[in-house]
């Protein structure tokens, strides 16, 4: 029997070079072949297949993306393709609704798990915007498939609303998305997930002069340990969503008094070699547990 064959797309900065090499060497000692570098953005097509640096897509038993960085449409599109003929980690899916805002918290508010309170009109709509800014006075206005924080405006006077307004009329975004602001101390629990299983736990703060926690913003990274009741909606969040792999964000609303899922993360990065020196010791962990997915995935069937 030949082996089983798995493309790879991986994250070079940041460590990224290394935790391949591992997954790799991990997939070999399992009698699995891997074929790396597969960036969908320079496969070509044809009836006689798909083909990325000499790599016929098709062929593979599973295709593990994992670079949240160099994502592009033409990338999403061939990984949307391959997602209905072969395995892919996470699947197309899965991937497509956690890069969407509106339909991450439509599947968990679905599925009963704590959401911000959130509204989507068309762009043409301006005024329910204005509503919901009287009625929640504090929101935050956000593109539905933006990352890091890009594109987020926190809109708490009707000055900020007004400066919003000819931008979007600028603008070629087609939906107005919103959150009510969560009354929080601006730090937040990230829960990484493989196969539905904990994998780590660490916290992020927001700078002195920023709202948000992201690490493109600002933000930094801190070490934190989580209770059960965190894990466990994390658990239900990536489970409401299909995913494979996840990293729950989870904020504390001080005001309702509880836990509120604010994002689900396709790509959750491993700790760079930086945070692994301030005591983030996940990566081996999570390498394992990645290709126990794999090795499960691409299983011949007796």
């Amino acid at each position: 029997m030949s082996n089983r064959k798995v493309g790879l797309w991986m994250y070079k900065n940041g460590g990224g070079k290394a935790i391949e090499k591992k997954i790799v060497e991990q997939l070999k000692e399992r009698e699995i072949d891997t074929s790396t570098n597969l960036d969908l953005r320079f496969a070509r097509a044809s009836q006689e297949g798909i083909i990325c640096n000499n790599v016929d897509m098709l062929e593979l038993d599973l295709f593990f993306s994992y670079n949240a960085g160099e994502q592009t449409i033409a990338q999403t599109y061939m990984y949307e393709t391959l997602s209905r003929y072969i395995h892919t980690v996470n699947t197309y899916e899965a991937f497509s609704i956690s890069e969407d805002k509106f339909k991450t918290n439509i599947a968990l508010s679905l599925a009963g798990v704590n959401t911000s309170e959130f509204f989507l009109c068309h762009r043409e709509q301006p005024e329910y915007m204005v509503e919901k800014f009287k009625e929640w006075k504090k929101l935050v206005f956000k593109p539905v498939d933006g990352w890091g924080g890009n594109g987020m405006t926190l809109l708490e006077s009707r000055q900020s609303l007004n400066t919003l307004m000819p931008f979007l009329n600028q603008s070629d975004i087609r939906h107005i998305y919103l959150e009510k602001f969560i009354d929080n101390d601006f730090t937040d629990y990230r829960i990484d997930l493989v196969d539905g299983e904990f994998i780590a736990c660490y916290g992020r703060k927001a700078s002195e002069r920023e709202w948000r926690t992201n690490i493109t913003s600002g933000g930094s990274v801190m070490l934190r340990e989580p209770n059960d009741e965190i894990i466990d909606i994390a658990k239900q969040a990536s489970n409401a969503l299909g995913m494979d792999i996840a990293g729950v964000d989870i904020l504390y609303d001080r005001k309702r008094e509880e836990y509120v899922v604010l994002e689900v993360n396709g790509i959750p990065a491993f700790a760079t070699p930086k945070q692994e020196k301030m005591g983030l010791d996940f990566n081996d962990k999570k390498i394992e547990k990645i290709v126990e997915l794999i090795d499960s995935k691409t299983k011949y069937k007796a």
